[in-house]
């Protein structure tokens, strides 16, 4: 089983690739399967990758259930 996590857009950087953070870790990822990314999107991440770009409310939302459902630090 795959989980792929509601992430917030920090900073782009060169070569389709930008800085997100969660949980006061900031990670670099891909962006290279989406167009048009900005800083403050929320996008769906797994393994570094971006899958998919979300509605904030979506993803406050999902980051809310999986702290409810005892994934820690989430929000």
């Amino acid at each position: 089983m795959c989980l792929a996590i509601p992430i917030r857009v920090e900073e782009l950087l060169p070569d389709e690739m930008v800085r997100v953070m969660l949980s006061g870790v900031s990670k670099v990822i891909s962006i290279a399967l989406l167009e048009d990314v900005r800083p403050g999107d929320y996008l769906l991440v797994h393994v570094g990758y971006a899958l998919a770009r979300l509605d904030p409310d979506e993803a406050a939302r999902t980051l809310a259930m999986m702290h409810d459902a005892g994934v820690p630090s989430m929000l």
